[in-house]
């Protein structure tokens, strides 16, 4: 991967600590890297695991929840593993074959679409948001993050990522 990859990357880790939602961002070095992620969501003190969102130029996103050795994930658009190496490492965690032709426009999501099912948002709801071609890859997780109750926390983060 370019290292401009990864500065077009935005990591946030959100999650729920006594009871309140709490989130950062995540250092950009990480932000590429499908195993650091995943060792970074582990080590946070959450109520409920980890819940990690990560925006690639606002292509497509990858979101993780770590809870302990439970590690589920999902990537908003299969076919960006053709150009970007963190959606080629998520698919390959998947065990998914890698699209082979970058002018394919279909866009799929793989990995666990009922990835937030328990926190109120169900796999149809999240597959309506997938399914908007229109939206960009930042406009979805806000959308998840305010279905999710978090929309302040994650908003915080990303200021704190663009300053």
């Amino acid at each position: 991967m370019s290292s401009g990859q990864a500065r077009d990357s935005v990591a946030i880790i959100v999650y729920r600590e006594e009871g309140a939602w709490r989130g950062d961002v995540l250092p950009d070095r990480i932000a590429d890297d499908l195993d650091a992620l995943i060792k970074v969501l582990r080590q946070q003190p959450a109520d409920n695991g980890a819940i990690g969102l990560v925006n690639v130029a606002d292509e497509f996103f990858v979101a993780l929840r770590v809870r302990g050795d439970d590690v589920r994930m999902m990537l908003s658009d299969a076919s960006a593993a053709v150009a970007w190496d963190l959606a080629r490492q998520v698919t390959d965690r998947l065990g998914l074959d890698t699209p082979e032709d970058e002018a394919d426009e279909d866009i799929w999501p793989a990995g666990d679409v009922a990835i937030f099912s328990d926190l109120g948002l169900d796999e149809m709801e999240l597959g309506a948001l997938l399914d908007d071609i229109d939206a960009y890859a930042d406009e979805m997780l806000l959308s998840v993050a305010d279905r999710l109750g978090f929309a302040d926390v994650y908003d915080r983060a990303l200021e704190a990522a663009i300053h």
